[in-house]
């Protein structure tokens, strides 16, 4: 009903064993989710990561969506994770998220991972800076 249209959900992502962040977003998912379909037709999307986890709203009891919290939007392509970096995502994602090891088979869960093409960081009231991707 909303063909053609942006649609937004929520994903566990990974870039990475804790003790190997690769700033590379790697996602687990199945192909029977409306946002994993889309993506198979048009890969292009956009990833926002809030500040929640940061000291400073917690700290000045800044609600995290709040502007003065900082975001960081990526965006670019998604694509299927090639066979050599298989075991790279599995290990990236299973270590932050173990409960996805008991998430139903029959689902033909499969990684994706965003190759990003921009960041911007918002870390103010509307201010939006450019960030190189390297």
């Amino acid at each position: 009903q909303i063909q053609g249209m942006p649609y937004g959900n929520c994903l566990l992502l990974s870039d990475g064993p804790v003790n190997n962040s690769t700033g590379i977003p790697f996602f687990y998912v199945t192909p029977k989710d409306n946002t994993v379909a889309d993506l198979l037709k048009n890969p292009v999307a956009s990833l926002t990561l809030p500040e929640a986890d940061g000291n400073f709203c917690r700290k000045n009891v800044i609600d995290p969506e709040d502007p003065r919290c900082a975001r960081l939007t990526l965006t670019g392509q998604m694509v299927t994770v090639p066979p050599e970096e298989v075991e790279f995502a599995k290990q990236a994602m299973f270590s932050r998220h173990p409960v996805v090891r008991k998430w139903p088979r029959s689902y033909e869960w499969f990684f994706m991972k965003m190759n990003i093409e921009h960041i911007w960081l918002q870390s103010w009231y509307g201010e939006v800076s450019a960030i190189g991707v390297e």
